[in-house]
């Protein structure tokens, strides 16, 4: 029934199947992952269009300010390839913002009722449940290399590839198994499992030891009980899942350990997974029979009453129990903030790399980067540096030995990449949209509540972990978020029609699909008939004019993100059979250029291509040329410099070598290559290459 009243649906499902396939693979991080996925959302979107018109005056003001301030951002991300350092940085950046943009648009623009949000929630979110049962199986089964292929150190990567992005994809869907298994209007069966699931996806994500989603866990709690109605039935069903992952999450802890002494990964893990599954197990059954016993409605109102006395009175002892336990871990203050803020600013210590990881503080180099970000905004407050264009500054002005190519929070990539006009439009897009997320949370259906609080739960975990996270560049999660806001400002829609309804139903619904004393109607029956926008009786068609112009930034959008996607696999190609084929490989890097005219991969590719066949020529020519479309590419002027020391240009190599030192003042190599040039000796490109490999190996 919620598909035939809301056809919308089933596009936004085949992007729930999207969204699942990505979430199997590095979490669609890599250009070649999400941009064909973009162009599959597009077209999504232009079938929902044709085929379900807009009623562009029932859309919800809050809705229509979201997306145009969404819209806004986007068109400025594209703007900053103007003034950019590097532009192909900014143009994939502003690509990817318009793919959350097209999610969002496809999730908010048409309105739902309970039924088909609840639909969407409970496919992606039993999905992940079920990859993460499928990761915790592999890690049962896991020994020797395909162990280590699954962890990074002692933290599980897979499937992400990023250990903290890891645990958020995971913890991005336990808030909404969570708060849909607290809902009345879902089968207590369904309840049950959402619940015993919400157990594996939280111990999943235990096993990447993320101090990211230890710090936004709390925050995630006290966000939940402050804003999500019917706290008590809240807490009532957290507890039983938080006893689950409670019992198991020492097990899961102690896997690193147990590896350190010695023991193999498939020991170490076998009795963590177990248990997990156990207590996924127990869970899962004890708030089915809950369910179960709740939705006969046998019980007498007393008996309910007394049960609500005593939920709300182990509440009430929990957050005593909670504060007085917290005061007496922190101890003074005044003495633990200054510790954290101290270790913040230390970096990686052995205190934050220890056994003991996410107890160990917050070290690491945060710090530098927020330092940089900031930095640059105030010397960019309006528009910003560009999108994406953060590790060029970084090598410049950083201070630690990490190379990042993101600010880590999107606070902060907002306010350097965009400055206070991006800032500005995402605060007020995301305030808009919130708030029409906020009032689908007091709709009359409990069902849209439930659906509405989970959405917006699972979005709140993306921007809370965020903050101090690069998530914002993996689209794979990303677009999940936009996605869920979309469900959550869906809900909102029917508003207004249910009170135009109203005086028809007389007794009210009972159902989706039926008024009291009529018999039983199709869906759509029930529904108002609103006819198309209508002018003097007769529909309004949209002027052609539009129609065109949609068609054209339709077309525009997708040649945006195909050409730096082929570019991309055509670099990708040629990578692979240089050794076998060079001259492909030229002819693709050719190609490649020609379809990315901003970027300076393909060059650099075939400079480093050349070089391995000592065609010192080809490589100067590439090189140069990767110059001119990126002036502060250090790489390239290393590379430039080295072979005109070795061609005996000392003059050239000077100047090469210095700008590529100013450029990343913290790389020994170029700082070693212009301390030769000094000396009056002239610099090995293969030694300089070889030592190149060898770092990035150690990096690697």
């Amino acid at each position: 029934m919620s598909l035939r009243e809301t056809p919308a649906t089933v596009p936004a499902l085949a992007a729930i199947v999207l969204f699942v396939v990505w979430a199997t693979s590095q979490a669609a991080y890599p250009l070649t992952h999400w941009a064909p996925g973009a162009l599959i959302v597009l077209v999504l979107l232009a079938i929902a269009l044709l085929a379900v018109p807009l009623r562009f005056a029932e859309i919800p003001m809050a809705v229509k300010l979201a997306l145009a301030c969404l819209a806004a951002y986007t068109a400025l991300s594209f703007l900053s390839i103007l003034w950019a350092a590097a532009p192909a940085e900014a143009w994939e950046g502003a690509n990817r913002t318009l793919l959350y943009l097209l999610v969002f648009a496809l999730f908010s623009l048409w309105p739902r009722r309970g039924a088909s949000a609840a639909l969407l929630l409970g496919v992606w979110t039993l999905a992940l449940i079920g990859l993460a049962v499928y990761v915790a199986l592999r890690l049962d089964l896991a020994g020797g290399n395909s162990f280590g292929a699954l962890f990074s150190g002692e933290r599980l990567a897979y499937p992400v590839g990023y250990p903290n992005a890891t645990a958020a994809q995971w913890l991005m869907a336990f808030w909404p198994a969570l708060l849909l298994a607290r809902g009345t209007s879902l089968p207590w069966a369904l309840r049950g499992l959402l619940a015993g699931g919400a157990v594996v996806l939280a111990d999943v994500a235990l096993f990447s030891l993320s101090r990211g989603s230890l710090y936004a866990t709390p925050v995630m709690i006290a966000l939940v009980f402050a804003l999500v109605p019917q706290r008590l039935r809240t807490f009532a069903t957290a507890v039983p899942v938080v006893l689950g992952i409670g019992a198991t999450a020492p097990l899961v802890l102690r896997v690193g350990d147990r590896i350190r002494a010695g023991q193999s990964p498939h020991t170490a893990t076998h009795t963590a997974v177990l248990a997990m599954f156990a207590a996924a197990l127990l869970v899962g059954l004890a708030v089915a029979v809950g369910a179960a016993f709740e939705s006969r409605g046998t019980v007498s109102p007393e008996v309910a009453r007394g049960v609500r006395r005593g939920v709300l009175a182990i509440a009430l002892a929990t957050l005593v129990a909670v504060i007085v336990g917290a005061l007496a871990m922190a101890g003074n203050p005044v003495t633990r903030a200054r510790h954290a803020w101290d270790s913040f600013k230390g970096g990686y210590t052995a205190e934050a790399t220890g056994s003991n990881r996410l107890l160990g503080g917050l070290g690491s180099n945060r710090y530098d980067f927020y330092r940089v970000a900031l930095d640059e905004f105030v010397a960019h407050p309006v528009l910003g540096i560009g999108v994406d264009n953060f590790a060029q500054q970084y090598l410049i002005h950083g201070r630690s030995d990490e190379t990042p190519r993101y600010p880590h929070s999107v606070e902060l990539r907002t306010l350097s990449q965009t400055g206070l006009v991006g800032a500005l439009l995402a605060v007020v897009g995301l305030g808009a949209a919130l708030l029409a997320g906020w009032r689908a949370m007091r709709r009359s259906d409990p069902l849209a509540r439930t659906a509405a609080a989970a959405a917006l739960a699972g979005f709140a975990y993306w921007a809370v972990h965020g903050s101090f996270d690069w998530f914002w560049e993996f689209a794979g999660l990303g677009s999940c978020a936009f996605a869920l806001l979309g469900i959550a400002c869906s809900l909102v829609g029917f508003g207004g029609i249910q009170k135009r309804d109203a005086p028809r139903a007389r007794g009210g619904h009972r159902g989706l699909g039926r008024v009291d004393g009529a018999p039983d109607l199709p869906v759509r029956s029930a529904l108002p008939q609103v006819p198309p926008i209508t002018a003097g009786g007769q529909p309004r068609r949209i002027p052609l004019v539009f129609v065109m112009l949609a068609g054209l930034l339709a077309l525009v959008a997708a040649a945006s993100v195909t050409a730096p996607w082929l570019s991309e696999r055509q670099i990708q190609s040629a990578a692979q059979i240089w050794p076998r084929a060079p001259l492909t490989a030229y002819s693709r890097l050719g190609e490649a250029a020609k379809l990315n005219p901003l970027s300076d991969r393909p060059y650099l590719v075939e400079g480093s291509i050349a070089l391995r066949y000592g065609d010192l020529a080809r490589a100067r020519s590439a090189f140069s040329q990767a110059l001119v479309r990126v002036p502060d590419d250090a790489y390239a002027a290393l590379e430039l410099g080295a072979i005109a020391s070795q061609s005996g240009e000392r003059a050239r190599a000077l100047v090469l070598l210095e700008r590529a030192v100013r450029l990343d003042p913290r790389d020994p190599l170029a700082r070693e290559a212009l301390a030769t040039v000094r000396a009056g000796r002239r610099v090995s490109v293969q030694a300089l290459n070889r030592s190149i490999l060898l770092k990035a190996e150690q990096l690697a």
